[in-house]
């Protein structure tokens, strides 16, 4: 294919969330030709997020390239948090182009051909800043791929007056079953632990821990789904297997980044369980020359050491690294 100077660039970055426009900001701050490719629209997993969620960090851990974020109270809603995204971008004219995926990436003659679903593009240095929403944890079991069952969860409207199995016991799981409960669901819980999970908001826990003393949401802790089907679910107890009526299953059981196109690219990954992307701490550069990894992507399927506001600073140790190599 012959080469558009058009579609030249000496950054590409894949990925339109917070982290991939900070790295599309410090590259433009740096005068570097740059380019943000996203699969879906602006900042996709925030978009897909629950519409009445909150944010557990405050609005100032959440700017990215100085910009001020301003929220009506110190933890800001999820739609505030796609204004402030939207308006960095507008703002600042970033490049990017939204719902076009990329496919390959292969080293031609010293820098790298990027096809999409749309083009082909060149660059010097890549930028991954894909996130991990787009793949959920499945539980395994007969019944998971009916209609009535999903991984994701948008208003609890929807679920109003129907019996609802939430399954899973952290921050999503104990929103879900509070929402949906208290928009007239009849919500059962089940929990793997024997515990809710540590890391639920300390000013929602006493909320759902009272929920479930009064029995207005049923739990069952040391517990899991063994069986979905259309109007039941089958679930393994400490006090053996029992079921229980249900019109929808949602499960909230995490989600994980897309390794198997790292993998597919060439980049190392850990052999342990976690399967870690191997990069430079320093640099963010991978094992593949002028290829580097930059947000919640670093942490492999430890998808819970890396948020926007501890790896913001990504951007700058790429954008400081090649500019290096520049010179």
């Amino acid at each position: 294919m012959a080469k558009n100077s058009q579609n030249h660039f000496q950054v590409l970055i894949i990925g339109g969330g917070p982290i991939g426009l900070a790295c599309g900001l410090a590259c433009q701050n740096a005068g570097l030709k740059y380019l943000i490719l996203e699969k879906g629209c602006l900042v996709n997993s925030l978009y897909n997020y629950p519409s009445t969620m909150t944010f557990f960090s405050t609005s100032e851990r959440l700017e990215i390239g100085n910009v001020p974020f301003v929220s009506v109270s110190s933890k800001p809603t999820r739609s505030e948090a796609l204004e402030y995204y939207r308006r960095v971008v507008q703002s600042n004219n970033l490049q990017i182009n939204l719902f076009e995926e990329v496919l390959n990436l292969k080293e031609d003659s010293g820098q790298y051909e990027i096809e999409t679903s749309k083009n082909h593009y060149y660059a010097k240095y890549i930028i991954l800043a894909t996130g991990f929403y787009d793949i959920p944890n499945l539980i395994g079991v007969v019944g998971e791929n009916l209609p009535k069952v999903s991984h994701y969860y948008k208003d609890p409207h929807f679920y109003a007056f129907q019996k609802v199995l939430v399954i899973g016991s952290n921050n999503s799981a104990v929103d879900v079953a509070l929402e949906t409960f208290r928009k007239g669901a009849e919500v059962t819980m089940i929990i793997r632990e024997p515990e809710l999970g540590k890391s639920v908001k300390y000013w929602v826990k006493p909320d759902i821990e009272n929920r479930i003393a009064e029995g207005a949401i049923k739990a069952y802790f040391n517990s899991n789904v063994s069986k979905i089907s259309r109007n039941e679910v089958e679930i393994n107890t400490p006090n053996g297997k029992i079921t229980i009526d249900n019109d929808w299953v949602l499960a909230m059981t995490g989600y994980q980044p897309n390794l198997i196109f790292l993998e597919k690219l060439g980049i190392e990954l850990s052999k342990d369980q976690q399967k870690k992307p191997f990069f430079d701490e320093n640099t963010m550069e991978t094992n593949l020359p002028n290829v580097f990894l930059a947000g919640v992507i670093c942490g492999g399927l430890d998808t819970r050491s890396l948020f926007i506001e501890n790896s913001r600073i990504h951007a700058n140790l790429i954008v400081n690294k090649i500019l290096e190599n520049l010179a």
